[in-house]
């Protein structure tokens, strides 16, 4: 199993690192740019659209994985039909745009078509809620992680290496608990593995960004294998290692909203944003929160044994951290 994990990462890093220049090359041809307005946080026509070299990455990491385990692709086919929809669904918003009524309801059909190919007894809340009520909590729930994770796609590296910080931890909690390898563990891992792999164009000065096709598709795999994680047993996890991207997105949406706002109105608002416009680096907010991300990392292991104090010592660690971004604005306006 040990070698299988390595052999498998390997591929789906290399994969990513050697397609990512191919997608980049083919973008700048086809003339596939973000240009920057009065909201961006960049400031050069950028290609748009990385997210298939990453996303490449993870699909040869499947394939390595079923060749090397003699089985069929750790996914459900309704679960890879989704993410087929959302793929060219992004693909095509990447490249001409289209309207926000379009997109949520592509996401709704995904979410939709791979819940209900989830077995009567795979539970989120573990039987906590009657399996009508289940199913529509974890499609909400979903629903909101795919499209927070477009929302937190905003600076040089931060989506990259929040999916390498989440994979890995899947991965490594998964591992620890017992769950199963090809449908948790494995593709946890690939996933970080292939994140990896893409980082060195997207790091700041970016290259390349993700785009809709990998905002959303990170979004949606991810979830799919917290959700995953969490019907193994192991919410507590689940919760922890996507913290801050949870709270730096939700904190915002109910400020704005409060402040009456349209939430799917464009802003620069968020918590990472905000440090931007305080004079912090790509680089250096992007490493400030992977910093926060190895500590839910490491809480995210303990609460396999002891999962409220690691929820508690998550909660904190995630306050702390928008607080201190927080302070860091208001001393620059002050």
């Amino acid at each position: 199993m040990g070698q299988d994990l390595i052999v498998v990462s390997v591929v789906a890093f290399l994969g990513a690192l050697l397609a990512t220049p191919l997608v980049l090359a083919v973008l700048r041809r086809t003339r596939i740019f973000d240009h920057p307005n009065h909201r961006s946080s960049h400031s050069v026509p950028t290609p748009r659209g990385g997210g298939w070299g990453l996303l490449c990455g993870f699909a040869v990491g499947l394939v390595a994985l079923a060749w090397f385990r003699d089985s069929a692709l750790p996914f459900p086919w309704p679960m890879l039909a989704g993410a087929l929809l959302l793929l060219v669904v992004s693909a095509i918003d990447d490249i001409r745009g289209l309207g926000a009524a379009v997109r949520f309801g592509a996401q709704i059909v995904a979410v939709a078509i791979a819940l209900a190919s989830l077995p009567g007894d795979a539970l989120l809340f573990q039987g906590w809620l009657p399996l009508p009520l289940d199913r529509l909590a974890t499609a909400v729930a979903w629903l909101w992680f795919i499209n927070l994770y477009n929302f937190m796609d905003g600076i040089d590296g931060l989506a990259a290496t929040e999916a390498v910080a989440i994979g890995a931890g899947i991965g490594a909690v998964a591992l620890l608990a017992g769950a199963a390898f090809d449908s948790v563990v494995a593709p946890g891992w690939m996933l970080a593995a292939a994140a990896l792999g893409f980082l060195p164009w997207n790091w700041q000065r970016a290259r390349i960004f993700l785009g809709d096709v990998g905002s959303i598709l990170l979004g949606f795999l991810g979830g799919w294998l917290l959700i995953a994680l969490a019907m193994e047993g192991q919410a507590a996890a689940a919760l922890i290692l996507p913290a801050y991207f949870l709270a730096d997105a939700t904190v915002t949406l109910l400020r704005r909203l409060i402040q009456g706002a349209h939430p799917a109105e464009p802003h620069r608002e968020h918590f990472y944003q905000r440090a931007i416009r305080a004079g912090w680096s790509h680089a250096g907010t992007t490493l400030f929160v992977a910093s926060v991300n190895a500590g839910l990392f490491l809480l995210a292991l303990l609460s396999v044994d002891h999962p409220w104090l690691a929820i508690a010592g998550a909660a904190l660690l995630t306050g702390g951290a928008l607080a201190f971004l927080d302070r860091a604005w208001r001393n620059r306006r002050g």
